[in-house]
């Protein structure tokens, strides 16, 4: 499965942002959901993911209470709202999927190409 990551950007702290991963050569109802980031210097980091089914969702202390991740497997995409950004959430996201069959924060075999956001305080 290849993965293409967009809806980055600029916004202002506050803000919110909804993250798009779209899937081809494959279909996203075979695989759980992830995303990640990695911000300049540091090492990336897990955000959230989502079961094949969409049924259960795990997300990272920083983003709880702020982040949603969802899927929608007939349009194979995977999304991530991120409400109440702070300049600590600047990074390159990534979307990711993992063939293996059970849920987990690491492991992820596909990765696609990264969005920029930028929270300006």
């Amino acid at each position: 499965v290849q993965l293409q990551a967009s809806g980055g950007g600029t916004v202002q702290a506050g803000g919110s942002l909804r993250l798009s991963c779209a899937a081809s050569e494959g279909t996203i109802g075979s695989y759980h959901m992830g995303w990640f980031r990695q911000a300049p210097g540091k090492e990336r980091e897990f955000v959230a993911a989502i079961t094949r089914s969409g049924g259960s969702a795990d997300y990272a202390g920083s983003v709880m209470g702020r982040a949603t991740i969802s899927r929608d497997n007939a349009k194979n995409t995977v999304y991530l709202q991120m409400n109440g950004l702070n300049p600590e959430d600047s990074a390159v996201y990534y979307c990711a999927a993992r063939s293996n069959e059970y849920f987990s924060r690491a492991g992820y075999n596909y990765w696609g190409q990264g969005t920029q956001v930028t929270v300006s305080s």
